[in-house]
């Protein structure tokens, strides 16, 4: 029986999301990525910690030429040459850094096409809705975008930056470094602490903790271990605590409950209810325990204020992903190459070389060159 080549994992198209933190790598049609890494490479032996840092243009086209090559020889095993890729991006990303991405794909590594997919639409694409609000908690940052019949409302797009980086910050700041060692650093087991002690209280505990009362029962301390050797006390108080930054309000009175009920009430009336009964997480912060219980509790309680009298929404609905929240987008557009669209949104490489330019938006219409 002859097998049809398009089938064989040679053949499979590639999927790539580059988050701010970690990158996520994987083909289309497989639930979950192949690996995920730090978002970080070296250039002639300095490390980069943070592609997105790089402003210069020289140094940004070097990150992104060693990072491709170790993401595709060191952990993927397999060579660009000929492959379709996805690049799973965030609508903010800055052009600059898509379209030398899109260079070094393109002319470094000679990949076969190229299409980028944003990933709240692709967030989307795995729980079968068309309608959803959107909020993608990843490391630097939180950016809330509604998407309506699979289109992006990007009039009511919010961001601030309230993300995992502001939470492990609070950790660097309230644990005592007196119990480390001259030889160990906070900033390198800041983001593990987080992960393996901390968690989202309640809004409840939080008022009174707030106050500094006793709340009953009490949260125990933890030992937390360094390379197996010796351990430092985490209390209880950080680990419930350090996650309340997310929900604080500026001084502009924003915070990620607010960024959720400002684009409710600045939507279209007839979108306002499905909008707040189709809200989707993702993004790796949104993972810590507790998270989505205290975002619906917030809401409701703001809901109480004057300012949001007007909405008419008595609740809030959050969809349960299909998988874990900090690879949903990449899980999208794993989906989405298993589509026919693919072949119909991506830009091939003959097309980029005549055209020299990048499509803002995936798109079948030919956006005119800019002279």
């Amino acid at each position: 029986m002859k097998i049809d080549s398009d089938f064989l994992p040679e053949k499979q198209c590639i999927v790539i999301d580059i988050g701010t933190k970690y990158t996520k790598f994987g083909f289309a049609t497989e639930h979950s990525p192949r690996c995920i890494i730090p978002t970080c490479c070296e250039i002639d032996g300095t490390p980069i910690s943070d592609i997105y840092t790089c402003k210069d243009v020289q140094t940004l086209t070097l990150a992104l030429t060693n990072f491709i090559h170790m993401l595709f020889y060191k952990y993927a095993l397999v060579a660009p040459k000929d492959k379709k890729v996805i690049i799973v991006e965030s609508l903010l990303s800055p052009t600059t850094f898509k379209e030398i991405l899109a260079k070094v794909l393109f002319i470094t590594y000679e990949v076969a096409s190229l299409c980028f997919v944003p990933s709240h639409c692709a967030s989307l694409f795995t729980l079968g809705i068309s309608t959803g609000l959107v909020l993608d908690v990843g490391y630097k940052e939180a950016i809330l975008i509604p998407v309506c019949e699979g289109v992006p409302v990007l009039r009511l797009w919010q961001a601030m930056a309230l993300a995992g980086q502001t939470v492990e910050n609070q950790i660097k700041t309230r644990i005592d470094i007196g119990q480390l060692s001259p030889d160990e650093s906070i900033d390198n087991i800041a983001e593990d602490i987080k992960a393996r002690t901390c968690f989202v209280t309640s809004l409840k505990r939080s008022k009174i903790l707030a106050t500094g009362q006793n709340v009953e029962p009490k949260t125990s301390d933890v030992e937390y271990h360094i390379n197996g050797e010796r351990s430092i006390t985490i209390s209880g108080d950080i680990r419930e605590t350090v996650h309340d930054v997310l929900f604080e309000e500026n001084i502009d009175e924003m915070s990620i409950t607010t960024m959720i009920l400002e684009t409710i009430i600045n939507s279209n009336v007839d979108t306002r209810l499905k909008l707040a009964e189709n809200i989707v997480l993702i993004g790796g912060t949104v993972m810590a325990k507790g998270f989505m219980s205290r975002l619906k509790e917030e809401l409701v309680e703001k809901l109480k204020s004057p300012k949001y009298n007007n909405l008419k929404i008595t609740k809030f609905k959050f969809h349960i992903a299909p998988a874990f929240e900090n690879y949903i987008a990449w899980l999208g557009g794993s989906i989405f190459g298993s589509t026919n669209n693919l072949n119909i949104l991506s830009q091939t490489r003959e097309n980029y070389i005549n055209e020299n330019f990048v499509p803002d938006w995936p798109t079948t219409f030919t956006r005119q060159k800019i002279e």
